[in-house]
């Protein structure tokens, strides 16, 4: 129970093993095993979310680090979320590119026709028009809401600035989110 007491807190490995004198492979498939049991659970709960008079903004994020630590490309999975404003739903998939099939193909999954869909200018979301969503977008290199329309992407920004940091360095890559 101290165990997961503490990997649940994010309390550092080499903390656990000294206080409690569990191996450092223990404390590193427990901790493997714990965040797959939050996962089992959360793509339980799962559900679709948006339709009419309901808002999701959408984006993608690329979960890895560059490589050795410069300016160089960075390595890891790509992630596809949406954050449905009124109920705060929320949805992370990891995605193998960032074409328009493959983030429609998800959009269809998880957010129901009628719904508002905001998102930033990513050309893959042209299509959020013809296949029954209402797009709103606003371009990030004007700024970080559209002051015509006021829309904005801050909360899936937002979202994606906590989950990383919740995952920290070491956990990025190759994973799977859904909540």
């Amino acid at each position: 129970m101290y165990l997961t007491y503490d990997i649940v807190r994010h309390v550092p490995a080499h903390i656990i093993h000294k206080e409690h004198r569990f191996g450092s492979d223990t404390v590193a498939a427990w901790g493997l095993f714990c965040r797959e049991t939050m996962l089992v659970y959360m793509e339980g709960c799962s559900e679709e979310m948006g339709g009419p008079n309901k808002t999701v903004e959408i984006d993608k994020s690329k979960f890895g680090r560059h490589k050795y630590h410069r300016g160089h490309p960075v390595e890891g999975q790509w992630v596809f979320g949406g954050v449905e404003r009124e109920s705060g739903k929320m949805f992370l998939v990891p995605v193998p590119d960032r074409t328009a099939n493959t983030l429609m193909a998800v959009i269809d999954a998880w957010i129901e026709p009628g719904t508002t869909g905001v998102s930033d200018c990513w050309g893959a979301y042209r299509y959020l028009d013809a296949e029954g969503y209402t797009h709103r977008t606003v371009n990030h290199s004007i700024g970080f809401v559209d002051e015509r329309t006021g829309a904005h992407t801050n909360t899936i920004e937002s979202t994606w600035r906590h989950v990383k940091a919740f995952l920290g360095l070491h956990n990025r890559r190759g994973t799977t989110y859904i909540t």
